[in-house]
């Protein structure tokens, strides 16, 4: 459907070289965008990521920059769109988390979260929206958690940087809405991926844990992220602005169930 067409569009993905951000760039490669990835680690594993998106048939591209370090950001936004093209679609996607007790983490430990969680979308925002102001048009996605509405153990540094994400996000749409930039958020629940493998065992109590909690009964898979992305970097969501989507199975929408209910 034409509504949900990328095609001669350009998206920049933060942070998508592996796991969720990586679904959800197939995703907009797939719908015919072209895509830039972002990624900080190494050389290495970015280029091994755009080779997997070149062996699907996609148009993608790769750059390694910090996206905490200002400077960075703005050197190489105006490199991709000088070697790429004009940035239709940002996904603001690179994140880190640390579990730690609040009482036992260090400052540093809780500024560093922050920093990359919810400083870096500012930052990588704030240069690429320029070139979307001047052509009154572009899409800007932060990926938010469910720890943008709900508190958990070990996890308060993320949950306070995922929270002010969400606000961001709407006042990112206050203030860009005008030019026709439309700014949302998605909220992903407990995907299986690469890292949540060892808590997903068969009789793992955490594994256990998020099949009773969640309303779908399963973990979710990570191309169930693509068509939310899809959607909102489409058309199909030019009147939607400042709104967090949570792609969770339902887990949000209930208090949950006893463990012996079926």
């Amino acid at each position: 459907m034409n509504l949900f067409n990328l095609s001669g569009k350009i998206a920049l993905v933060t942070g998508a070289t592996h796991g969720l951000g990586m679904a959800m760039a197939e995703g907009l490669g797939k719908a015919g965008a072209t895509l830039v990835i972002n990624g900080a680690s190494s050389q290495e594993k970015l280029d091994k990521a755009v080779a997997h998106y070149k062996a699907l048939g996609l148009a993608a591209h790769g750059y390694l920059f910090d996206v905490t370090d200002e400077a960075a950001v703005k050197v190489n936004v105006e490199r991709i769109q000088k070697e790429v093209g004009s940035i239709d679609i940002l996904v603001n996607n690179a994140g880190i988390i640390k579990r730690i007790p609040l009482e036992e983490m260090e400052v540093a430990d809780f500024e560093q979260v922050i920093k990359v969680d919810l400083v870096s979308p500012f930052i990588v925002s704030k240069h690429v929206v320029k070139g979307m102001i001047e052509r009154k048009s572009g899409k800007i996605i932060n990926i938010c958690s469910m720890m943008t509405e709900l508190g958990r153990n070990t996890v308060g540094a993320y949950a306070a940087a995922k929270g002010g994400l969400k606000m961001l996000t709407r006042n990112m749409a206050t203030e860009w809405a005008k030019h026709n930039i439309q700014i949302n958020g998605i909220g992903p629940g407990y995907f299986a991926t690469e890292q949540t493998a060892p808590i997903r065992l068969d009789g793992h109590p955490f594994n256990e844990f998020i099949i009773n909690r969640t309303p779908a009964g399963r973990w979710g898979d990570p191309e169930d992220l693509a068509g939310t992305a899809i959607f909102l970097a489409s058309q199909a969501s030019n009147f939607v602005n400042g709104q967090i989507v949570y792609v969770d199975g339902g887990i949000l929408a209930t208090i949950g169930k006893p463990s012996n209910e079926s």
